[in-house]
C-alpha cells in the first residue's frame, strides 16, 4: 500500500473540513419530513453511505491498493477479524439510530453537546481496562465536565427528576463509539487495511443490521426503509457522514490525533448558529455557556494527555 507523505497543513484543513461536516449533520438529521421514523431514516442513510462508499472502494482497488484483502490471514484470524468487524458494525448501527433520535428528541443543539462527551467514557475504559490513574487536574476536569453535562440535561434545574431521557438516549451515541472504537483500534494499527475499507465495512454491517431490525420491529418495515431511501435528506446524510468519515480518517494520517480532535472539539457551536435560522429553535444562554464549558474541560483533558504522553517518551 502507498504511504502518503503526512502534512501538518493538509490534516488542519482536512480537520476543519471535518468539523464543518460535523456541525451541519444534526441539521440535516432534523430536516427530514417528520412523517419520516428515525429508524427508516437511520437505515436509509447508512444506506446511501454503503453507496457512496462503493466506487471509491472499487477505484481504490483497481489501483492495487488492496490494503487488508492482500493479507493472507489464517482461519483463526479470520473469524476473529470478522467478529469484530460483525460486532463493531452492529455497534455503529445501534448508534446511527440513536443518533438521530437523539437530535431529534433532545434537540440539534442538546444533542450536539451531549455527542462531545466522548472523553469522559474514553477515560472510563482507560481507567477499568487499561488500570490508568487519573491525575488531580483531569478528576477535577472530569467532574467538571460531568457536572455541566448534568446541568444541560435537567435544563438547568440541577433535579434529578428533570433529567431529560432524551438527553441520556444522545448520550448513548459516544458510548457505543468509544466501545467500537476501542475494540478497533488494534484492528486499524496492526493491519494495512485502508480508510475506504474501513468505512465500507463498516456501513455495510450497519445497513444490515439497521434493516433487519428495521423489518423486524416495524410492520410495513421494508416499505418504510424503501420510502426512505428516496427522500433527498437521507442521500444528503448519507454523504454527508460519508465524507465526514473518510476526510477524519485521512486527516488523522497527516496530523496527530489529539491536535486533529482539538480541531474538530468546537463543532457544536457550528449546530447551535445554524439551528436558529433553518430549525427555527431557540437557543438558551445555558446552553452556550455550557458548551464553553465542555469544550474548555475536552481541551484541558487533551493538554493534561499530551503532557503526561511527553513525560512518559522522556
Amino acid at each position: 500500500m502507498s504511504r502518503v507523505s503526512p502534512s501538518v497543513g493538509t490534516g488542519i484543513a482536512l480537520s476543519l473540513v471535518s468539523l464543518a461536516l460535523l456541525g451541519i449533520m444534526p441539521i440535516i438529521s432534523n430536516l427530514r419530513p417528520a412523517v419520516m421514523g428515525a429508524l427508516p431514516f437511520a437505515f436509509a442513510l447508512s444506506v446511501w453511505q454503503l453507496i457512496f462508499a462503493l466506487p471509491c472502494f472499487a477505484v481504490e482497488y483497481r489501483s492495487r491498493t488492496r490494503g487488508i484483502f492482500a493479507m493472507r490471514l489464517s482461519s483463526r484470524q479470520r473469524r476473529r477479524m470478522g467478529g469484530v468487524a460483525m460486532f463493531t458494525g452492529s455497534l455503529f448501527g445501534l448508534s446511527t439510530y440513536l443518533y438521530v433520535i437523539g437530535v431529534e428528541q433532545a434537540g440539534a443543539a442538546n444533542a450536539a453537546i451531549a455527542i462531545q462527551a466522548y472523553p469522559l467514557f474514553a477515560i472510563l475504559w482507560e481507567s477499568l481496562f487499561l488500570k490508568r490513574r487519573k491525575t488531580p487536574a483531569e478528576l477535577t476536569l472530569t467532574a467538571l465536565l460531568l457536572t455541566a453535562l448534568y446541568y444541560l440535561g435537567t435544563d438547568g434545574t440541577l433535579r434529578m427528576s428533570g433529567l431529560s431521557p432524551w438527553f441520556l438516549l444522545a448520550l448513548g451515541v459516544p458510548f457505543l463509539w468509544s466501545i467500537a472504537h476501542v475494540l478497533i483500534k488494534e484492528e486499524l494499527s496492526s493491519t494495512p487495511i485502508t480508510p475506504i475499507q474501513v468505512t465500507l465495512i463498516r456501513v455495510a454491517i450497519s445497513s444490515v443490521f439497521l434493516g433487519a431490525v428495521l423489518v423486524l420491529v416495524l410492520p410495513s418495515g421494508a416499505m418504510l426503509g424503501f420510502a426512505a431511501l428516496m427522500q433527498p435528506m437521507a442521500v444528503l446524510m448519507g454523504l454527508v457522514y460519508f465524507l465526514e468519515l473518510i476526510v477524519w480518517f485521512y486527516a488523522v494520517r497527516h496530523i496527530d490525533v489529539s491536535l486533529a480532535s482539538s480541531i474538530t472539539t468546537p463543532w457544536p457551536a457550528l449546530t447551535l448558529a445554524l439551528s436558529v435560522p433553518l430549525l427555527g429553535d431557540r437557543i438558551e444562554p445555558r446552553q452556550v455557556a455550557v458548551l464553553v464549558v465542555v469544550v474548555a474541560c475536552i481541551y484541558g483533558l487533551t493538554l493534561v494527555g499530551l503532557r503526561r504522553a511527553k513525560r512518559i517518551n522522556v
